[in-house]
């Protein structure tokens, strides 16, 4: 067999084996609840969406919220809010994770409301 075959053959198995983002995506039950939730009320504008990042060694869920006077929260893996980012009156949200948008990493788009006004 030729050498080309040999190499395409694995990379052609290795795409196909792909799976969507919704496999390889497995949130926590608490996250999945939030997002249950969210389908159940108004649609908002701009529509609600989830973050999820690297920061402080772990991953969290930053869920943005549908104007900028309310906060911005900031989830654990375990749905204990570790802070309001940004966000609200004076757009600082409550000082708790001062370093978040300088420290965080790895953004992925984990959910977004998809549905219409």
């Amino acid at each position: 067999m030729p050498l080309r075959k040999l190499v395409l053959i694995p990379l052609s198995l290795l795409f196909l084996n792909q799976c969507t983002k919704e496999d390889e995506l497995a949130l926590p039950s608490c996250i999945q609840q939030k997002i249950e939730t969210l389908k159940k009320e108004a649609v908002w504008n701009p529509p609600a969406k989830i973050y999820r990042y690297n920061y402080q060694n772990q991953y969290v869920y930053f869920f943005f919220q549908r104007c900028c006077d309310i906060p911005n929260e900031l989830y654990t893996e375990n749905c204990n809010l570790l802070c309001l980012p940004n966000g609200g009156i004076t757009g600082e949200g409550d000082g708790k994770c001062t370093d978040f948008f300088k420290t965080r990493s790895a953004p992925l788009l984990v959910w977004e409301d998809t549905r219409k006004e």
